[in-house]
């Protein structure tokens, strides 16, 4: 990668302050620019805030409505662009382009494609960037003002912005309880931090999602007996919107069995959750010993899951082994954000 290729980083936040279980970091949209806190996106490609005058639904959210008539740089995308015929779900009113998104726990969103300055740092600043002024808005996004998608569409910040950027991004994602703590997201290529990571090709037959090839899990130092091809007959997918990691439904059963084994010291306890069933009541318990998780993948990378990613904490000291099993093992796997916590994560989509 040339040396001539910018860096913006851009300070990220885990999203509990605005109810949201996602990583959010805050934009400014406009000119003059007003800031918006989104949640960013790897699962997703179109960009959107909540827009005035909210013709239909919009959640209620920290900061003011983004009110596009209050900016000199908006414009609206018209019904016969190239923007508009990319979208996977679109409309048309009075010649303006209408997109629509539904997301995997079908929150949606609807409103108008427009163009407008998008403001990433002072001194990173996209024109005519292509975004959803969104009118109609239900589902849960917690308080933040919108989603800022990083997929591998055309309408994503990443493919919108490959002749500044390079198509390469990174983020650290920080444990919720670490307020005293930032991670990042950066644009660009983080040369400093190449020496450290470990690669493993992306699979590019699919747009929008990041397939990765998952080929075996160990727990406590043991791989687990899973068929390699039960990774392979969905796929595996790696997402920052999605947070807890879904395996096929056989890798979670023999997860689950090695990660009970290497916790049989403490007191197991019924789980309050219709997603996470096995769960630990750690009251008057000083030290927690949790068996290592490693997830094995194509190309002989390595990626041992940090230990607030192992487990979520679902009250004091209630804890739940923070993977869940899809329903078939012909599901589609993904890994979660709580699974990616104090990792560096870099994607180079060239």
């Amino acid at each position: 990668m040339e040396e001539s290729i910018k860096l913006a980083t851009l300070p990220a936040l885990h999203g509990e302050a605005y109810n949201e279980a996602s990583y959010v970091v805050t934009v400014g949209y406009g000119t003059p620019k007003k800031n918006q806190t989104v949640a960013f996106d790897t699962g997703s490609d179109v960009s959107w805030v909540q827009c005035k005058p909210c013709v239909r639904t919009c959640f209620p959210q920290r900061e003011p409505l983004f009110n596009p008539s209050e900016s000199s740089s908006y414009r609206n995308i018209s019904c016969g662009s190239l923007e508009c015929a990319n979208l996977t779900r679109s409309g048309c009113s009075s010649n303006t382009c209408l997109y629509g998104v539904v997301y995997g726990d079908n929150s949606t969103t609807k409103g108008f494609l427009g163009r407008e300055t998008l403001t990433l740092t002072p001194s990173d600043v996209v024109k005519d960037f292509v975004f959803g002024c969104g009118q109609d808005n239900r589902g849960l996004f917690g308080t933040i003002a919108g989603i800022l998608g990083l997929g591998r569409g055309n309408h994503s910040l990443v493919s919108q912005t490959v002749k500044k950027f390079g198509g390469i991004f990174s983020y650290c994602l920080p444990p919720p309880s670490a307020s005293s703590r930032t991670g990042h997201l950066t644009l660009g290529a983080v040369t400093k931090a190449t020496k450290n990571i470990s690669y493993t090709p992306l699979n590019l037959d699919h747009e929008t999602f990041y397939y990765l090839d998952l080929v075996g899990i160990s727990v406590g130092g043991r791989v687990l007996p899973i068929n390699a091809s039960v990774f392979s007959n969905a796929g595996t997918i790696i997402d920052s919107g999605t947070v807890i990691t879904r395996l096929p439904s056989s890798a979670y059963a023999a997860l689950r069995s090695a990660f009970k084994r290497g916790m049989s010291a403490y007191q197991s306890t019924p789980s309050k959750s219709s997603l996470l069933d096995t769960c630990y009541d750690f009251t008057a318990v000083d030290t927690i010993t949790v068996p290592t998780i490693v997830f094995h993948f194509n190309g002989g990378a390595d990626v041992e899951v940090d230990v607030s990613g192992t487990m979520y904490e679902m009250s004091g000291s209630r804890f739940c082994l923070a993977f869940a099993g899809n329903i078939d093992d012909t599901d589609l796997g993904i890994i979660g954000n709580v699974q990616q916590r104090n990792l560096e994560v870099v994607y180079d989509t060239q």
